[in-house]
């Protein structure tokens, strides 16, 4: 950092660039708990650097995958609790990228806001960090930048971008599915980071009541409930990977399963999956009562507690369930892969 950099000019037109020399310094332990044997740079360059190991691998693929938050940020922004928001643009991410079987290396975020508070910066990027620990990838670069004038003082945008690598005989690409498997469902932790235009819609969250405890809900406040940082699912499929035959992978995310679960599902085959085995969270029940929302768009829009589904042979889903559920997961059986055009079906 530049002890000499300082504009008043700058300053009075509602950049602060010291700000962001004391964002960087405040984020630097947090950025250091992601590093990773690859990682060749430091903060503060103009490139993160990365040297992939690639030992072992016969014909390496990149992976890459970008995405952000939505409008979950409002949620953050009402409660002004900023440190969790940063696991769901990482797992936005790398939970993409792991569908085709691909390990994150590193990962880049983006925090455009209205004024830069170091404090809240440093906050949002102990969750992008909480996040990248969480998946194996390493924080090496991202950039924060002031928007007087475009956006209002207290709010922000964050966006992220992660690169993965996979052995390309390795990428799951759907080719082997067949009649018969059968779809494991990997629960979520809540709505994750998707459909929260309607959410924030369905519970007016700019005039409710986030913080008291809600029956419905277990006892915990609304706030606290969406909130909930989204479920990263990188190590425990990494796991099941190298012992099992994973056909398909979807994570579920805005379009919920009726989007989602068909883009793993070949031509000429249909996940058929039993709604009476979906163990469905209570926040979407809140959801669909308090906006009475039909069961169907529910299932076209949110997760509805499962974040992620995969497919495997049925003779190997006992050993399935029994590796993710020893990484932690709660796994369960979803449904099986028929004949059929439509490529998904809710019996």
């Amino acid at each position: 950092m530049s002890t000499k950099s300082k504009s008043d000019s700058y300053a009075a037109a509602g950049v602060d660039i010291t700000a962001g020399y004391k964002s960087v310094e405040l984020m630097k332990k947090d950025i250091a708990r992601t590093a990773t044997p690859g990682v060749c740079s430091d903060v503060g360059g103009f490139g993160g650097l990365f040297a992939p190991d690639l030992t072992g691998m016969k014909n390496p693929v990149l992976v890459s995958g970008t995405d952000g938050v939505g409008t979950k940020l409002k949620l953050a922004i009402l409660l002004d609790k900023h440190d969790t928001i940063g696991i769901d643009c990482v797992a936005m991410c790398v939970n993409d990228i792991i569908c085709c079987g691909a390990k994150p290396l590193f990962f880049l975020d983006y925090i455009a806001c209205g004024r830069n508070i170091p404090e809240k910066i440093a906050a949002i990027v102990k969750g992008v960090c909480d996040g990248c620990v969480q998946s194996g990838a390493a924080l090496i670069g991202g950039e924060t930048a002031e928007h007087p004038g475009m956006m209002p003082e207290d709010e922000y945008d964050l966006a992220g971008y992660c690169t993965g690598l996979v052995d390309k005989e390795k990428i799951i690409d759907n080719s082997a599915m067949a009649v018969g498997d059968v779809v494991i469902a990997l629960a979520s932790s809540g709505v994750h980071s998707n459909g929260f235009s309607l959410v924030r819609k369905v519970f007016d969250v700019d005039n409710a009541d986030l913080t008291s405890p809600v029956e419905e809900l277990g006892g915990k406040s609304l706030g606290e409930t969406l909130l909930t940082p989204t479920r990263i699912y990188v190590k425990p499929v990494l796991a099941l990977l190298e012992k099992v035959n994973v056909k398909g992978i979807s994570h579920i995310t805005g379009g919920g399963f009726y989007e989602n679960i068909p883009r793993s599902v070949p031509d000429g085959l249909c996940a058929r999956i039993h709604k009476d085995s979906v163990k469905v969270l209570p926040i979407f029940d809140l959801i669909a009562k308090t906006g009475n929302i039909p069961e169907r768009d529910m299932y076209n829009t949110f997760n509805m507690g499962v974040g992620m589904s995969i497919v495997v042979p049925a003779d190997e889903a006992e050993l399935a369930l029994e590796i993710l559920r020893k990484e932690g997961e709660e796994a369960y059986i979803l449904g099986e892969i028929v004949a059929g055009e439509e490529k998904i079906e809710l019996i």
